[in-house]
């Protein structure tokens, strides 16, 4: 296997809309990709149209290469995939994205992903072209998948393999110490047991260890339970009544 394999190439084989070429754009920056491969794109390129869609995948619109035939596309490309809902009459072997993915990875030459227009998909002599069809488990009731979708499940596969680091998360404040969870049990306890909340008495053992139970389980940090304790001392206070 490569130290580094070349990611795949995301070849759009006559597309239509520029808004649906900006999206694609968008779904792959998001995981990765930057090479954009276009086949004779019906309205032409550049697309005025794409740019609001790709949402600033800009690096991935300015690279984008066009041609005119799927052949020229791929002309570089040693492992061809042709992704395809449609049975056809063809020997080809069948992969999921992900076992395509891992192909990818293994190969030492450039691969491609074709991915046909929006009305009509690939035509068979677009998908001759390919040593594999690309497919994913799909609802037969209901096989379809926009343009975007299909890349981005593509994408997504193949950024597994490149172990891309998760978004920054907002920094999480530590569990509050055991000592002001019991103050916040306590707090509970002193305001329902007036209220008749253990009753009855046999039961009330088994009752208090349940809300324990329950006021545990979410690890409350320290400002959340200082939060609780203001609403239930808020609850415990008489009622206002208003200057009439």
């Amino acid at each position: 296997m490569p130290d580094k394999a070349e990611p795949p190439i995301i070849v759009l084989v006559r597309p239509q809309l520029g808004e649906n070429i900006g999206k694609v754009a968008r779904a792959m920056l998001n995981f990765g990709l930057t090479e954009l491969r276009m086949v004779a794109p019906r309205d032409g390129w550049p697309n005025p149209s794409a740019g609001p869609s790709a949402a600033g995948a800009d690096i991935v619109l300015d690279k984008a290469k066009i041609y005119d035939t799927t052949a020229e596309a791929v002309a570089d490309c040693t492992n061809i995939y042709a992704t395809t809902v449609r049975k056809r009459g063809d020997a080809k072997p069948v992969v999921t994205p992900e076992a395509a993915a891992q192909e990818i990875l293994a190969d030492p030459g450039r691969s491609a992903i074709l991915f046909g227009r929006e009305a009509a998909g690939l035509d068979i002599e677009d998908v001759t072209l390919a040593r594999a069809i690309l497919t994913v488990p799909i609802n037969p009731e209901f096989g379809s998948l926009n343009l975007a979708q299909a890349v981005i499940l593509c994408a997504y596969e193949w950024s597994k393999t490149q172990s891309l680091s998760q978004p920054t998360l907002e920094k999480q404040l530590p569990a509050a110490p055991q000592a002001d969870l019991d103050g916040l049990v306590e707090h509970f306890s002193t305001l329902l047991e007036p209220k008749g909340y253990y009753l009855p008495e046999n039961r009330a053992e088994a009752t208090a260890r349940t809300l324990r139970n329950v006021l545990t389980k979410p690890r409350w940090n320290h400002l959340e339970i200082r939060t609780l304790r203001g609403v239930l001392s808020a609850l415990g206070r008489p009622d206002r009544t208003s200057d009439s």
